[in-house]
């Protein structure tokens, strides 16, 4: 039997896709993400940065695809059997993230999340909004409007209305 914890005015959960990045793992916030796709053929932009993999063409809609690995200053990773496209709506755009893995939804406890870690200038850890703890594992919870600037976004949206014109 399970229990009913919403009538408790303390737990606020919210609920978050949890992947993978090599051994690191992220979630983002459910309400962010549209679908989640089968890694399928990317089609290459030119002029676009280096963590842009190009667009796909999803049901008739373009979609900029980021490696989320490049974008975090990973290595790149050929994708496998379990690479995946996470499809999120930032500012009106629709953004495709790859991931390495996608994991499952967790509800967190608001009171299970904390501040993220500050590492000093160098490291930019802006984009995590929040570190949770699900059972042994630390989660950084994603801010996928800080994975962008405002300009970079603006850039997307050029890009995808531009191959929008050439399909």
């Amino acid at each position: 039997m399970s229990i009913d914890h919403q009538n408790t005015p303390q737990s606020k959960k919210e609920r978050y896709l949890t992947f993978f990045l090599g051994d690191e793992q992220y979630g983002i916030a459910i309400e962010r993400i549209k679908e989640i796709i089968a890694m399928m053929k990317i089609t290459s932009v030119p002029k676009i940065p280096s963590y842009m993999r190009g667009v796909i063409n999803l049901r008739g809609s373009i979609i900029p695809i980021v490696d989320t690995r490049l974008r975090f200053e990973m290595p790149f990773r050929d994708a496998d059997m379990h690479t995946a496209i996470i499809i999120v709506e930032v500012e009106k755009v629709n953004i495709g993230f790859i991931v390495d893995r996608v994991e499952e939804v967790v509800s967190i406890d608001a009171s299970n999340l904390s501040e993220p870690p500050r590492f000093g200038g160098q490291i930019d850890t802006d984009f995590i909004s929040a570190v949770a703890q699900i059972e042994e594992n630390v989660v950084m919870i994603l801010d996928v409007l800080k994975l962008f600037e405002a300009d970079e976004i603006i850039n997307l949206a050029e890009i995808q209305n531009k191959q929008a014109e050439g399909v």
